[in-house]
């Protein structure tokens, strides 16, 4: 693996590639230290090391994504998840309305219709985003003067961050190497990771200075890094399982040769709706939860994090539900049918047309079922482990949800890349053997 380091460096086109990748994630962080004009920095730091209330699971969340951020009230506050957001609404609209399902089958022109209606939805909800934490700024009492000038100030400030984060992604993808908006989301979690590692050494220091027991709180730490080998190694797994379908292609006989005949294979994919469901369950379960403690605490409570089995329940539901929903979204088997009734190809021992469509449909079903068992588990591992090893929920949060999918599945683009350029000049990669490989 070391020497696939150095032959990195030794294609210069490739190594063109990482410096800019790491040059413009370096702007990114270096944008996250930049704080709002106008905010009182001694309040924000009380603030922070107190409970926010029902807000503070919004905060840590989505605080979580933008590399702390939006709890450090700074230039990139709203990160990336405003494109993120109006990139999913695109997608679930290109599905219901034909007028933009027919905008996106016109090629390369109707992909960049789709992406400057995304821009224009961005800066709209950028506009309300800031709106609500330039609200939750002033009910802090983080503001030295609330003016009109600081909230154009602001809100200009914080959408232009975010327009400047969808530049610095798509240079990226264009000059660099892999996604730029998911190595934005990903170099955001992995920063948090130094911080909250030292944040539980300070609490292994506060409690044996108040008579704790060291080695039991260096065998948690030690189970902690065990636990998360394990979750990355199932993550890399599931993202890369597939279930491969055989498929034949029919024989065409003319002027005496026979053509066709070939056998490929349709690959399923196991994990085919991602991170989406974990978004859209912690998403749809932690804000109603925060707009309830106002008003019924009571039922509020019933759904807190990790105290209570309800949460859990539905919590599991919800991303079994909204697998299920992705998938039916981007997945249609009778159009995968029709294209390979088109194609002269077929499944052996299944009838073209209906059938096929029938028989690729009851296997996406069953396997998409163990995908959503899955993300559960991993939505709510950070909990469990939180729980049970009495470790701080900022540290074991790197154990599940979003964070370790998004990581996982961004790295394994990343590598996958690398490896491409590095066979393509008939260097060795990182893996011998194994589907990461890119000659595949």
């Amino acid at each position: 693996m070391l020497q696939a380091f150095k032959n990195i460096f030794r294609i210069p086109d490739l190594r063109n590639k990482m410096l800019v990748t790491a040059g413009f994630l370096i702007l990114y962080r270096l944008g996250s230290y930049i704080p709002i004009p106008g905010i009182d920095r001694e309040a924000l730091d009380r603030l922070l090391k107190q409970d926010a209330g029902g807000f503070a699971d919004i905060l840590n969340t989505i605080s979580m994504l933008t590399g702390g951020a939006l709890q450090q009230c700074t230039l990139f506050a709203l990160g990336i998840m405003p494109y993120i957001s109006a990139s999913i609404i695109f997608s679930l609209l290109v599905k219901v309305i034909p007028a933009l399902e027919a905008i996106s089958k016109e090629g390369e022109s109707g992909r960049q219709k789709i992406n400057q209606y995304t821009r224009y939805a961005t800066i709209l909800l950028c506009l309300i985003q800031s709106v609500f934490i330039i609200l939750w700024i002033q009910n802090q009492d983080l503001v030295r003067e609330a003016s009109i000038g600081f909230w154009l100030m602001t809100i200009l400030t914080l959408t232009t961050g975010t327009i400047f984060l969808m530049w610095i992604g798509e240079q990226i993808t264009e000059f660099g190497i892999g996604n730029g908006i998911s190595l934005i989301i990903m170099g955001g979690i992995v920063a948090d990771l130094p911080g909250s590692i030292f944040q539980f050494f300070q609490g292994v220091k506060a409690a044996v200075e108040t008579g704790g027991n060291f080695p039991m709180e260096i065998l948690k730490f030690v189970i902690f890094v065990a636990l998360f080998l394990g979750v990355v190694v199932a993550v890399v797994i599931m993202q890369q399982g597939q279930r491969r379908i055989r498929i034949q292609q029919a024989k065409h006989t003319r002027n005496r040769r026979v053509y066709g005949g070939q056998r490929h294979y349709l690959p399923l994919r196991v994990n085919a709706a991602g991170v989406m469901p974990v978004i859209f369950a912690e998403s749809l379960i932690v804000l109603p939860t925060a707009m309830l403690t106002p008003v019924l605490p009571a039922i509020a409570d019933v759904f807190a994090r990790g105290e209570s089995f309800w949460y859990l329940a539905v919590y599991i539901s919800m991303v079994i539900f909204f697998t299920y929903f992705w998938v039916s979204l981007t997945f249609n088997p009778v159009e995968l049918a029709t294209n390979m009734k088109e194609h002269g190809s077929f499944i052996p021992g299944i009838r073209p047309g209906k059938k096929t469509a029938e028989y690729l449909e009851s296997i996406m079903n069953r396997i998409t079922f163990v995908g959503a068992l899955f993300l559960a588990f991993i939505g709510v591992f950070p909990t469990v482990a939180s729980k049970a090893m009495s470790i701080d929920l900022v540290l074991t949060r790197f154990l599940g949800g979003t964070g370790i999918l998004i990581v996982v599945g961004v790295a394994l683009d990343v590598v996958q890349k690398i490896e491409s350029h590095l066979l393509m000049r008939h260097y060795e990669g990182f893996m011998k053997t194994g589907r990461v490989r890119g000659r595949r």
